[in-house]
């Protein structure tokens, strides 16, 4: 069970948190490219619907990881209580800055030249902002990967 349990989470974490990640951090260059045009970007509005879609969908990730690390008897592990800490805080910086800041960035796509250059400080800030969430994604893939003071010998 524990190997269709990990199986289930490391393919739910490629499938889901892969293309929030890739589509978060192509947002906003394009969103300032958008912003610098003035028009409508209907590839910017996909990168808006892939991160939002994956993002529900990756709630999967930490679901499967506490059944993997319960079943494992490892949830006390202080590699994967960091782990799981780091993922709440990349929840947290994906649904309370990520997805709200693309939306009032795609409002301000295709309306007036003031309007877009108010978002453009958004825009700008999202790129810290995503690159924050995926370098979180990062330490949680190594410390999955090293598991500190494992025995296993990984």
């Amino acid at each position: 069970m524990n190997v269709v349990l990990l199986s289930i989470h490391v393919l739910a974490a490629i499938v889901f948190i892969g293309p929030v990640t890739v589509a978060a951090s192509m947002f906003a260059p394009r969103a300032r490219a958008a912003l610098d045009a003035g028009g409508p970007d209907p590839v910017l509005e996909t990168l808006h619907r892939i991160t939002r879609v994956y993002a529900v969908a990756g709630i999967a990730v930490p679901v499967f990881g506490i059944a993997t690390g319960s079943a494992m008897g490892v949830l006390g592990e202080t590699w994967l209580v960091v782990s799981m800490i780091l993922t709440a805080v990349a929840a947290v910086i994906l649904a309370g800055a990520v997805l709200p800041g693309q939306t009032a960035v795609l409002a301000a796509v295709g309306t007036d030249a003031e309007t877009r250059s108010t978002a453009m400080p958004l825009a700008r800030r999202l790129s810290m902002v995503t690159g924050i969430f995926a370098l979180t994604w990062a330490v949680v893939v190594v410390l999955m990967i090293a598991r500190p003071g494992s025995t296993t010998g990984a």
